[in-house]
């Protein structure tokens, strides 16, 4: 079994990856296996809605969004991390799951997903609730640990520091560690995934 850990932040070496490689590490210490996908320092464009993906299954704007699509199809689990900015997650993550999830949504149903965050001091709620609303509208179950997965710091030796932060970070990785096994022998036990029914979409204006 394996996680991609999404880095949604500038800095390839900073306090959102100093986080992740914590969850990282206690996943890994469970037997699952990781990747962390650096969204690097580029700029990523947003969606433009022109609904071509829905046809293809893939993105006309073909960059990072594309190829972590590819990569989700077998991933059985994942984590998504941002810095806070102004109180919400990073500009850079937000147009990259706003695109991903637009198109790509049949590679995430009923693969457990989590959402970490990293602030100097405030924001960090509303960034975490911000990025958990692409799981709960994706059929996806949404691991949590003993607090919400937030760090506090304004470097990765600051984020060290914060040792509840860090230990929110292991506990994390434990608890997806652990629901990735019981769905693994759910599926072996013989228990089948819920069937979708066609989707009903209302518009309330008549």
């Amino acid at each position: 079994m394996k996680v991609i850990l999404a880095n949604g932040s500038h800095h390839k070496n900073g306090c959102t990856y100093t986080a992740l490689c914590e969850v990282a590490g206690e996943l890994n210490r469970n037997g699952i296996k990781t990747e962390i996908f650096q969204l690097g320092s580029e700029g990523i464009p947003g969606c433009g809605g022109c609904g071509i993906c829905f046809e293809t299954l893939k993105c006309k704007i073909d960059d990072i969004v594309n190829e972590f699509a590819e990569l989700a199809k077998k991933a059985d689990g994942f984590v998504f991390g941002s810095p806070v900015h102004f109180a919400a997650a990073s500009g850079k993550i937000t147009s990259f799951m706003d695109r991903l999830f637009y198109f790509a949504r049949p590679y995430f149903v009923n693969k457990p997903a989590a959402a970490i965050v990293s602030c100097r001091r405030g924001g960090a709620a509303a960034a975490f609730d911000q990025l958990n609303k692409y799981f709960t509208i994706s059929n996806m179950p949404v691991v949590s640990s003993q607090y919400w997965n937030m760090v506090h710091g304004s470097t990765p030796e600051q984020v060290k520091q914060d040792l509840e932060g860090m230990q929110t970070m292991r506990r994390l990785g434990a608890n997806m560690a652990w629901l990735l096994k019981c769905i693994k022998a759910g599926k072996k036990a013989g228990i089948k995934i819920p069937e979708a029914e066609e989707t009903q979409r209302t518009d309330f204006i008549r």
